[in-house]
């Protein structure tokens, strides 16, 4: 279990380093909202899920059917992840497209997650076949679990983020200035 928590951390720094560079800095997916709301909307449902992960995970073990939730939050990310795919290749056309390092970028989260799942399967099987309950899990990784935590807390940050400038919220797009040509769309 351990070995799946170092490598979900892992997860988030790259996580934060794809969002921060690419999806802030590079692209600015906020500040041309609304011609990028599919993607932020599939970000946003992204984020939530981590956040859950990032706050649970380090801290619960989630025996019997509990392991359905956690399983379900899983799954459910790679379908987010998935759609995501296809929805910012669309979405980022008139952008010329997504950046190659991000790509990379994106390739590495998914073979880390990958990794995540399967050192993180044995500790799900031995939960699944416990008697149904949520436990404190008893570890010595306390620095880790603060860590996933502020992880959790950041992500969560950031799904929010995406969700206000999908929602027009008023200067969720800062720091970034609107786009000239989104300006020049909301004139005519």
């Amino acid at each position: 279990m351990t070995w799946a928590l170092w490598l979900l951390a892992v997860q988030g720094a790259l996580g934060a380093f794809d969002t921060v560079f690419y999806h802030e800095w590079k692209a600015r997916l906020p500040a041309r909202a609304p011609a990028t709301n599919q993607e932020l909307k599939l970000h946003a449902a992204r984020d939530f899920v981590y956040a859950v992960i990032f706050c649970s995970l380090p801290w619960f073990a989630f025996k019997g059917l509990w392991v359905m939730a956690v399983s379900a939050l899983l799954l459910v990310e790679i379908v987010i992840t998935l759609t995501d795919f296809v929805v910012e290749d669309r979405v980022r056309a008139p952008l010329g497209g997504v950046y190659s390092g991000e790509r990379v970028t994106h390739a590495v989260m998914g073979i880390v997650y990958g990794a995540m799942l399967a050192t993180l399967l044995p500790a799900l099987w031995q939960w699944w076949v416990a008697p149904t309950g949520l436990e404190i899990i008893p570890q010595g990784t306390a620095g880790l679990r603060w860590v996933l935590s502020a992880m959790g807390a950041g992500v969560f940050l950031s799904g929010l983020r995406d969700a206000s400038a999908c929602l027009g919220v008023p200067y969720s797009y800062w720091p970034w200035p609107i786009p000239n040509e989104l300006q020049l769309g909301e004139e005519q």
